[in-house]
């Protein structure tokens, strides 16, 4: 996980933080979420036995524990210094492993800026569009906008830099059908290519290639419900303009430190929540619907960096997930990867999959999921792209997830308009391990993983280790080098049906 400096910009104000030196733990404060009274802490998962527990002890009181990799403090003091120390608890004699210490300051009471104080109207036909938008452009650094209890119709807003959008429990900020509360037109990215499109209900940020970063210190938060235009809009969209048109229910362009949190996010007109060229996002504690929505994927990290995805509840009608960076040439040329996505103790109940690609042209790495649950995904964990991608996927670690399906694409029969990139992309250094297939539907491969048919650009350096497939469970390799399977049983505790064919190095 990415370290942090003593001095970072987190959640509206420049805040003051520090750690001991770099440790094993990787103890951290999520991007976006130190605020007046609370603040969500992230580390590295720790092995070692089968009843590990974290300690949470906040100046020098046991605040609780914990088995997952993150925790939320809350009922803090605004403005308040915290000393947390993090203990390790094995399941061996309940020893206690060495702590780790963080310290941290709570951000300082900002200003609360109530919609209704500026025109709005829970009223179902009410357009409160330039009502929100005045609060948000009222809103002071380190104040919030406040939607309270009620639904809300609005078009696209734009929010700014230090501040928070605090959508109530009982609160929805419901997106409008009409496409006229969609614009102006903005640039963003769909599918691969810079484009012009609606704007989405909620935006934040402006697009630019340089690495610069235009809002910072954003979050978007409250226990309500976020509900787009969906199938209304995304017709009415692709009516007037196209399918290309339509925008997102949330998106973040050339946006730092920001978290989605604590919410109901519904009914987008295309995907829900899409970053693009952005650094240090949080998206947890989110249940998100997308079911009956054309390209209804859930979170789409584009060519952005250091992304922590947790605690999350997915039933989409695509993607549940879908990590991307661009497509063919232009994703080449632009030349930015997305890198350093964590994605941990996510429920994905159905959708297409858990997916990386297919646009993946300026490269995808470091990523992990780990401690997830799948259903009937349609592709399970799914790596895909073509051979007009260029770029690469590689280093990619599958941990501790109950699964129903792993498939590796090199060709997908969709999405795939535009010249080639000058280059053959790279599938490698992939690592699945402690994995429970054993529910998986054995009419078809229940792992099936395919690299290129050019003899430089096999999937290469795969490793399967202790997984469960049921019985009469296949395994599928084809153009792949380099691919070992380590305690790969069926239920029964036989050995799994190979299929291999143009492969080398195969090992099981």
């Amino acid at each position: 996980m990415k370290r942090y400096l003593a001095v970072i910009l987190v959640s509206c104000f420049v805040l003051s933080v520090s750690a001991a030196p770099p440790n094993k733990y990787n103890l951290m404060i999520a991007p976006g979420t130190l605020s007046e009274t609370s603040v969500t802490l992230l580390w590295d998962k720790q092995y070692g036995g089968d009843s590990l527990m974290y300690h949470i002890i906040v100046n020098g009181k046991t605040h609780g524990f914990t088995g997952k990799t993150n925790y939320t403090l809350d009922k803090l003091k605004p403005a308040t210094t915290y000393k947390v120390s993090f203990q390790l608890i094995t399941g061996k004699n309940s020893q206690t492993k060495k702590q780790t210490v963080l310290k941290f300051k709570t951000a300082a009471q900002g200003k609360v800026y109530n919609i209704l104080d500026f025109g709005a109207k829970s009223d179902s036909t009410f357009i409160n569009t330039s009502f929100i938008q005045k609060a948000i452009d009222a809103c002071t650094a380190g104040g919030t906008v406040y939607i309270p209890k009620g639904t809300f119709l609005s078009g696209a807003l734009f929010l700014k830099s230090n501040m928070t959008l605090h959508v109530a429990e009982g609160a929805v900020l419901q997106g409008s059908v009409d496409t006229l509360d969609y614009l102006p037109l903005i640039k963003n990215r769909f599918e691969g290519w810079e484009m012009y499109t609606y704007a989405s209900l909620i935006n934040a940020g402006t697009l630019n290639r340089d690495g610069s970063y235009n809002v910072r210190n954003l979050r978007i938060t409250g226990g309500g419900t976020i509900k787009g235009g969906g199938k209304k809009l995304e017709l009415a969209c692709k009516a007037a303009r196209g399918i290309r048109s339509r925008g997102r229910l949330i998106l973040l362009m050339n946006s730092q430190d920001v978290s989605i949190d604590n919410l109901t996010i519904t009914e987008p007109p295309c995907w829900t929540i899409h970053y693009l060229y952005s650094d240090n996002i949080s998206c947890h504690n989110l249940t998100i619907i997308t079911k009956g929505i054309h390209n209804g994927d859930g979170i789409d990290p584009d060519s952005s960096t250091d992304s922590y995805i947790f605690n999350c509840t997915f039933d989409t009608g695509d993607d549940c997930i879908a990590i991307k960076s661009g497509k063919n040439p232009e994703g080449y040329y632009v030349g930015k990867p997305t890198t350093n996505v964590r994605i941990t103790n996510c429920n994905f109940i159905r959708g297409h999959g858990i997916s990386i690609g297919s646009e993946m042209s300026g490269g995808v790495s470091g990523v992990l999921v780990q401690d997830c649950k799948a259903g009937a995904l349609l592709h399970g964990m799914q790596i895909k792209g073509t051979k007009d991608r260029g770029g690469y996927v590689k280093n990619v670690t599958v941990d501790n997830c109950q699964l129903m399906k792993i498939t590796i694409f090199s060709a997908v029969n969709y999405n795939n308009d535009g010249e080639a990139a000058p280059v053959l992309p790279t599938f490698e250094n992939f690592v699945f391990k402690n994995i429970d297939l054993s529910q998986a539907n054995v009419k078809e491969p229940v792992i099936n993983i395919n690299g290129f048919t050019d003899p430089k650009h096999k999937l290469r350096n795969v490793v399967f280790t202790n997984l469960t497939l049921p019985e009469n469970g296949k395994v599928v390799i084809n153009d792949a080098e380099k691919v070992k399977f380590e305690k790969v049983k069926t239920v029964n505790g036989q050995k799994p049906e190979y299929v291999v064919k143009s492969s080398t190095g195969i090992v099981y």
